[in-house]
């Protein structure tokens, strides 16, 4: 009862701290197929938003493959693992990356985050307190696909980009993820972002066919974030472990990255009275039925419109 009791004071004191107007945007960038990009995006649309003057904190929750981690040629010492121990505070284990923008490493999944104690989302909500007054944007790398991680990383967050290709299985698969989310869990609300595209004629064809099934059989909101041109730039700075933004800075690929940078800074939301990283982080530990991540057989899901 006296764990209870913490907690609840922990929760307390981060909603008298909770300021609207300086409310950090906890956006996860997702997508329903692997390749299409989503680390690439994340990393890019991070340091342009820097380059803005905003301050941005990236988590890593590719599960596993620490794929930023690769892709910034990063070797982080510590995880969120050593928080919980009371080993390090959250300062040690955010990394530094380019342009200043700060990361969080892959490190826990939802299966162990939703199984903390008591006691270890007392430290663990205590020591992410510290991080929501310095941060203007929260980004969530979720990885690929339809996996528990996946949905439930989407599910906590305020805002969701779901990032897809010209190709006709990533489109697909994309508009599963979005139909498992809508359906599963009533999330209506969404932005999607076509990677690799040869021209703004093709970007905007998958939009509207997309968007077209998904007003007739889900009835979501889908809004058009734009595109990111096919450009070797990207995949030359994947193999130099650069982000191409800082490499190839005038690159057809970049100069969309700061648009999509500019438009994400222009297109404010409009919060609802629950937002930010602690409320995110709040929503991954109390696994509850809203976000509890049942089988798609269960929820009685199919992929077939």
């Amino acid at each position: 009862m006296i764990k209870i009791r913490e907690e609840l004071n922990v929760n307390k004191d981060v909603r008298k701290h909770h300021d609207p107007q300086r409310e950090s945007r906890v956006i996860a960038v997702t997508s329903g197929k692997g390749g299409v990009g989503t680390t690439n995006v994340v990393t890019n649309l991070a340091l342009s938003l820097t380059l803005l003057g905003k301050k941005v904190l990236v988590l890593d929750a590719n599960v596993g493959l620490a794929n930023i981690d690769i892709l910034l040629g990063l070797s982080p010492q510590y995880n969120l693992n050593h928080v919980l121990k009371g080993e390090k505070k959250i300062s040690d284990v955010v990394v530094r990356g380019p342009g200043g923008m700060k990361i969080i490493p892959a490190s826990l999944g939802v299966q162990e985050l939703t199984n903390l104690s008591t006691e270890q989302r007392i430290v663990l909500l205590s020591e992410l307190a510290s991080l929501s007054e310095e941060v203007d944007f929260f980004l969530i790398d979720t990885g690929a696909g339809i996996s528990s991680n996946v949905i439930y990383f989407n599910l906590a967050a305020q805002e969701n980009v779901v990032v897809t290709s010209p190709e006709p299985t990533s489109i697909t698969d994309a508009y599963a993820l979005m139909k498992i989310l809508s359906v599963g869990y009533a999330k209506d609300h969404f932005k999607l972002l076509i990677n690799s595209v040869k021209d703004p004629l093709e970007a905007r064809e998958v939009y509207q066919n997309l968007s077209s099934i998904t007003d007739k059989f889900l009835r979501l909101s889908l809004d058009y974030w734009g595109y990111i041109f096919y450009d070797r730039n990207v995949a030359r700075a994947v193999r130099q472990q650069r982000i191409a933004v800082e490499q190839y800075p005038h690159s057809r690929a970049s100069q969309c990255f700061f648009s999509l940078a500019q438009k994400v800074c222009s297109n404010q939301p409009v919060f609802q009275s629950e937002g930010g990283i602690n409320f995110f982080w709040n929503r991954l530990f109390r696994g509850d039925e809203a976000f509890s991540c049942r089988s798609l057989d269960e929820k009685g899901i199919s992929f077939i419109s």
